[in-house]
């Protein structure tokens, strides 16, 4: 049995990026879920949370839910706030994981790969899959803790550009709803198709990758884009989930996150 990490800026990241993989992994696998920030900047709605409760209590609170529908093995938290999106002022806030010391920070994680004995750890691409500014320090983070603790395998969570070209054809063709008026090719959004290493098919756990984001509903409801897609499109997106193998030459050549390890 080995040992997989998965680093995530905010409580629903691990769930929509990675939760596939993780359900996968569960099955014969030890699962730990890090998160950088509690969420303390998301949206909304009012009504939604409990008199007195704050959204990172709620949102602490999903985070295990949805950790325990994945198969997760333990949660932590790194201890940082959540630093809102690129350009706003909670980004210079002192504690926010934007403002983090990068070695300090991986050393807390780090500490974590040790003490687990990771096998493998994922994180985001260099532009943390969209640009937020804590996604992006999750790369930074991430690579310099498997540096630190000496990880065998260091995955970079991201979206393949051209398999979102394809979805939104497919969708187009099918004249569903789509999220505003999109152009897939203008979007900040994941790498090219060439780029990628690994493929991992995880279209067998899609009803638990939807448990797991529905979990966090205070960020993800059921009406939203994802939740509201009918099961073929849901599996149609999110029936892949794509990295890139640190070190690795450009070009898929795996199917999961244990291959090569002794």
């Amino acid at each position: 049995m080995a040992t997989l990490v998965t680093f995530h800026a905010h409580p629903d990241d691990e769930a929509i990026a990675c939760g596939g993989t993780m359900a996968t992994a569960a099955a014969g696998h030890r699962v730990i879920l890090v998160v950088a920030t509690r969420g303390e900047h998301g949206e909304v709605v009012d009504g939604y949370l409990d008199p007195g409760e704050e959204l990172w209590q709620r949102r602490v609170k999903e985070t295990q839910a949805a950790a325990e529908i994945l198969g997760v093995s333990r949660v932590e938290f790194l201890g940082y706030v959540d630093s809102g999106m690129m350009g706003v002022a909670e980004n210079d806030a002192p504690g926010s994981f934007w403002q983090a010391d990068v070695e300090e920070a991986a050393e807390r994680l780090a500490g974590i790969l040790r003490e687990e004995g990771a096998d493998v750890l994922t994180a985001y691409d260099e532009n943390g899959v969209y640009g937020h500014p804590d996604h992006i320090q999750v790369h930074r983070v991430g690579v310099r803790a498997a540096e630190l603790a000496g990880t065998a395998k260091l995955y970079l969570s991201t979206v393949n550009k051209d398999e979102i070209e394809r979805f939104f054809s497919k969708a187009k063709e099918l004249d569903l709803p789509m999220p505003g008026d999109l152009n897939p090719a203008e979007l900040n959004l994941g790498v090219s198709e060439d780029l990628l290493t690994t493929a991992v098919p995880v279209g067998e756990f899609m009803e638990v990758k939807r448990r797991a984001m529905a979990a966090h509903g205070s960020q993800i409801a059921e009406t939203s884009f994802f939740l509201a897609m009918d099961p073929e499109m849901f599996a149609t997106a999110f029936g892949t989930e794509w990295y890139i193998l640190e070190g690795a030459p450009p070009g898929i050549s795996e199917h999961g996150l244990f291959e090569g390890l002794d």
